[in-house]
């Protein structure tokens, strides 16, 4: 069974950068067919998308609020998934989480729904 492990969390000032990392163990098979994405979730908030990478071509698709800012790949060869975020915004905060989806390609909007197996989060905070 796919298991998916988000790392690479923290505390950045507003204008920095992280990245974060999603791995996965269990079913690579799976893994290397499977679309993936990162979601996150503000206190009281819910659910957003954030980016989502297909499986077979690597195309693309992102939430409007971080177009231009965030960059979503993945290396299938190590199992991992990376989310680079850049000139980050207090309003990024939130608990970001990785998904798998049986299914190779990205919807246009993608949404948490379609999306089965999830990791556990790591927590991202913007504050000066």
């Amino acid at each position: 069974q796919l298991q998916l492990v988000e790392s690479g969390g923290g505390l950045v000032q507003p204008g920095g950068s992280l990245r974060l990392s999603c791995t996965a163990s269990g079913s690579f098979l799976d893994y290397n067919a499977q679309a993936i994405a990162f979601f996150r979730q503000a206190p009281g908030m819910g659910r957003e998308g954030v980016a989502c990478i297909s499986a077979t071509d690597g195309s693309t698709n992102y939430g409007n609020s971080v177009k231009g800012r965030f960059t979503i790949s993945r290396d299938d060869a190590k199992n991992t998934a990376y989310l680079q975020m850049d000139n980050l915004k207090p309003e990024d905060t939130g608990v970001y989480s990785c998904a798998a989806k049986e299914y190779y390609s990205c919807a246009y909007y993608f949404t948490e729904s379609e999306f089965r197996t999830w990791g556990q989060g790591t927590q991202v905070t913007i504050s000066s």
